[in-house]
Parts: structure tokens; sequence; C-alpha cells
């Protein structure tokens, strides 16, 4: 699958494309200068016609160029249904490699949260990670739940915000915020209660309440 993914991508490389892409990353990465679009219409095909591999995710994992870690994430995603508990500990190896936000976020979202919604035990895996020493980690544990929606575990993730709260590190602080946020959609009562009654950094602070600034515009709140 490596060769025919390389062979379909050669002809949208583009190197100019690959300086800007690395500028924005902050050069952490090379880039292959492959546009979202061009990418999946070269790996939507191949995805299709494949099973779970991790082999082929390790593989992917190993190349220097960013595209390929975010095909998979891509490719994982493709696959969600098919995975389950055992394979938490392979996602959180991925979160702790060549980590960022383009990569961390959508297998936080949508591979962790899949799991933890399917298999409500593995909750207890999500508070070994707020606790753990890695900072994409806990930023992992409390962005899982972003699409959760009415079923969001609201104490845990209100539990999870106060423990970092503390916390001076940008993507925490946002991470609590952009969490918050999203869970204002469901519950705006709650979440700016929740703002009033604790003390978190100024960036959490604005990015939560952003939603509800809205509505308290709209006349939704009083």
């Amino acid at each position: 699958m490596i060769e025919r993914l390389d062979e379909g991508l050669a002809p949208y490389r583009d190197e100019e494309k690959a300086r800007q892409m690395s500028a924005y990353m902050r050069n952490q990465y090379p880039f292959l200068g492959i546009q979202t679009p061009a990418r999946r219409s070269v790996t939507k095909p191949l995805f299709k016609a494949s099973t779970l591999d991790w082999d082929f995710v390790d593989a992917l994992y190993e190349k220097p160029e960013r595209e390929y870690q975010v095909i998979a994430v891509d490719y994982l995603a493709h696959h969600a249904s098919s995975l389950g508990w055992e394979d938490l500990g392979r996602l959180k190896r991925l979160i702790e490699t060549k980590s960022w936000w383009d990569t961390v976020d959508a297998i936080a979202s949508t591979l962790v949260g899949s799991i933890v919604r399917r298999y409500p035990e593995t909750n207890s895996v999500m508070d070994e990670w707020i606790e753990d020493e890695n900072l994409w980690v806990r930023r992992t544990a409390i962005l899982h739940q972003l699409s959760f929606k009415g079923e969001t575990d609201e104490e845990r993730l209100f539990a999870y915000c106060r423990r970092c709260a503390d916390e001076k590190e940008f993507f925490i602080a946002k991470a609590i915020g952009w969490a918050l946020r999203q869970y204002a959609r469901t519950a705006p009562d709650r979440v700016e209660d929740f703002l009033v009654k604790e003390k978190l950094q100024a960036l959490s602070v604005r990015e939560a309440s952003k939603h509800l600034e809205m509505k308290k515009k709209s006349g939704d709140l009083e």
C-alpha cells in the first residue's frame, strides 16, 4: 500500500506549497506540499479496498513528510468501527509520536472518543491519561468527548478541566476552552455556571465563553 500511495501522491507534490505548509507548522516537519482534496482523492480508493493494518500505520509514521502521519490518522478514522479498547495503547503511542495538534486532535475526538463511547469501561483509561506527564496525552483526555453532545460525561469533563486549570501550557488551556465551548452547545447554563465558579486560565475562559456570549447577545441566556 505504501508503494501505491507514493505513486498516487507523486503528481501532486509541490515544493512551494511544501515550504508554506512547513512554515505554518513552525517548521517542525517537512511536507510534500499536497493539499487536502488531492490527498484524499488518492487515499479514498486505497482505504476502501483495505482492512485495518497497524503495520501500515506504523510505516506511515516512520516517513518524514507530515502528510503521511495525517494519512495514517485518516486511515484509522476510516476503520474507526474496527478499533477496540485494546487499541488505546497503540493510539497513545501515536499521540506521543511526532506530536502536534493536526494529528492529536483528530485522534482524540474521532478515534479515542469513538472507543470510549463504545466501551464505557475505558473511562478509567482516560482517568489515567489526564494524569500523564505528556501534555498531548492530557490534551486528548480533555478533548475525547468533543462529539458526545448529550452523552457527555459532564462530571468527568469538569473534573479534567479542574485538574489542568492551573497549567499555563497553551495547548492545555486551549483544549479546556474548546471542550467547554463544545459542551456549551448542549448545556450552556451548566458551562456558564462552571466558568463562574472555577478559576481557569484567561485563554480557557475566553475560548469557552465564545458560544455563551453569542447566546447572550441573542437573548437565549439571562
